[in-house]
């Protein structure tokens, strides 16, 4: 199982690297405990990545073929800082885990899902981007908005989701209106029909960045992994300690470096945290 991304369009991806990035809080999700044992330089001599070609803009490919995104650009970073040979190949989703079960690869970074049935196969790295969820309202409810202050409004959710769920428990005064995506929920914000939505923040800004004249991320952004998913990591085959520990040493060095931080921006221009 993977996590997944929804968007309106490539053509927002193919955009997202040269749009520019607005002012906005920064991931920072390595475990600072990596730093403490600097990896031989002969532990892990080569990377070889596995991803796929299909979860922008994370990892895809653009109009000429070439495999870009996120996780391709942390990917290269990652070996970079390590001073590792690497290699990145793209593989079907429904194969990709096998073929790192199978040695075709040393690293999954494609979004595979922290559940327990992958736990047991696979070990994984600190998480380098977390999966808050967020309102949005509309641009002139945005400043001076508070969750304490909804009851009695109409929050648009994603029916059936964690979003929902969360929403019924701690705010029970709101209003829920249910709609079977979240394109339509956060288009309910923008017509009126919903005074805010409640849902993944990730997914949010994405819409985001094609409505900023209409819409905002308001409030603080709710960090409930058990909720919401654990976010994104680095799969390594289950007692591969070294690979694991280069990784996670890398991102910390990545985010102390701020080329972690730049490529969140260059990716994320609506930051969602």
């Amino acid at each position: 199982m993977r996590l997944t991304v929804w968007l309106s369009g490539l053509a927002l991806v193919a955009g997202l690297a040269a749009a520019p990035a607005l002012g906005q809080a920064l991931p920072y999700h390595a475990d600072p405990s990596a730093r403490d044992i600097v990896p031989s330089a002969s532990a892990v001599p080569a990377i070889r990545f596995l991803t796929t070609a299909d979860f922008p803009p994370f990892n895809f490919r653009d109009a000429t073929g070439a495999l870009i995104g996120f996780n391709i650009d942390l990917a290269k970073a990652i070996c970079e800082e390590a001073k590792a040979a690497c290699t990145i190949q793209a593989w079907p989703w429904e194969m990709v885990a096998d073929a790192l079960s199978d040695n075709q690869g040393d690293a999954l970074i494609a979004g595979l899902d922290m559940s327990p049935a992958n736990g047991a196969l696979f070990d994984f790295s600190a998480v380098y981007i977390a999966l808050p969820g967020r309102f949005v309202t509309r641009l002139a409810d945005a400043t001076n908005f508070s969750a304490d202050k909804l009851a009695g409004k109409t929050v648009a959710v994603r029916r059936g989701t964690a979003h929902a769920a969360f929403m019924a428990r701690y705010l029970p005064d709101v209003k829920l209106a249910n709609f079977d995506t979240e394109l339509d929920a956060l288009a309910a914000v923008e017509t009126n029909q919903a005074d805010a939505f409640f849902g993944d923040a990730m997914r949010a800004s994405f819409w985001l960045n094609e409505h900023l004249d209409c819409c905002s991320f308001a409030g603080d952004a709710y960090f409930r992994p058990r909720q919401f998913g654990e976010g994104l990591s680095i799969a390594v085959p289950a007692g591969s300690e070294a690979m694991r520990h280069v990784i996670d040493w890398a991102l910390v060095r990545l985010k102390d470096n701020g080329v972690l931080d730049e490529l969140y921006l260059r990716w994320f221009p609506v930051g969602f945290y």
